[in-house]
This record gives structure tokens, C-alpha cells and sequence, in this order.
């Protein structure tokens, strides 16, 4: 499952994403925050992140995108839940890479003074890129978990 989840400055790109989402008949869950008015980022951050690291044992492979004004206040405080590891991408390079050697689980937008276009792109590079699985990587990851 694909958790979404801004505050306030982030709401009206999020909406977008919900509409790239569905063009691409991708499964999401919206939890909010559902309008501008203004909000606390962490408690959001922090509600997808939980939702992302629900059933991890289980072996399910939940993600989730966070829409911010910059990005960074929600990837730190999903970075705080255990298991995540959130990423704040301004371009595609970036958002590949989280996913192919950091295992990234979030991806943490910019809303303010960032082009949809570029977004989108972004995105599209994150979702469909998959861990590598090497063994270098897996032991950096462990090393983050621990």
C-alpha cells in the first residue's frame, strides 16, 4: 500500500499526486491533512510513517510519499519511526538511488517553489525503481537498523 500524507503547504500538491496516482491506477491511502488549513507537518509525518512500517515482518512492502513546503520537516520527523527511511528528493537522480541502494520506504516532497513537471518525475523514477539487494547494501541497511 502507498500511504500519502502533507500538512497544510503541502495539501494542494498532494491532491495533484492523487490524481497522477490514479491516472496510473496506483493504490493509495490518503491521511490527510484534507484542506490548507494550517497544521502540524509531524503529525502527519509521523502517521504515514507508522502506517509504512505497520506488518513489516509480515513481509509487506509498504511505502509512502510526505508533501511539505521543503520536504525536509517531514522526511526528519519520519526518519524518527523505526524502520523507515524517508528521503527528501529534489530531483530523479536522487529518488533512484534512495530506492536502489538505501531501500528508501518515503518519499518526501517539496510543495513550495518546485515545479509539478519536475515532481512528477520524480515520482514516476521512485516508484519504479526496486532495491538492488546487494549484499553491501543490505549491510548498511542493517547497520542503520540496529
Amino acid at each position: 500500500m502507498l500511504y500519502l500524507g502533507s500538512d497544510h503547504a503541502g495539501f494542494v500538491v498532494k491532491e495533484k499526486i492523487k490524481k497522477l496516482l490514479d491516472s496510473k491506477r496506483v493504490e493509495y491511502s490518503d491521511l490527510g491533512t484534507y484542506s490548507e488549513t494550517s497544521v502540524d507537518y509531524p503529525d502527519f509525518a509521523i502517521k504515514v510513517a507508522k502506517s509504512v512500517a505497520k506488518n513489516k515482518n509480515q513481509g509487506l512492502r509498504n511505502r509512502g510519499i510526505l508533501v511539505c513546503g521543503s520536504g525536509v520537516g517531514m522526511s526528519i520527523a519520519a526518519n524518527k519511526v523505526k524502520g523507515i527511511r524517508a528521503v527528501a528528493a529534489y530531483d530523479v537522480y536522487t529518488a533512484k538511488m534512495s530506492r536502489l541502494h538505501n531501500d528508501s520506504n518515503i518519499l518526501a516532497l517539496r510543495a513550495r517553489n518546485f515545479p509539478f513537471e519536475k515532481t512528477k518525475k520524480i515520482i514516476s523514477a521512485w516508484l519504479n525503481t526496486d532495491f538492488s539487494n546487494e549484499a553491501r547494501h543490505k549491510k548498511r541497511i542493517n547497520k542503520m537498523e540496529e
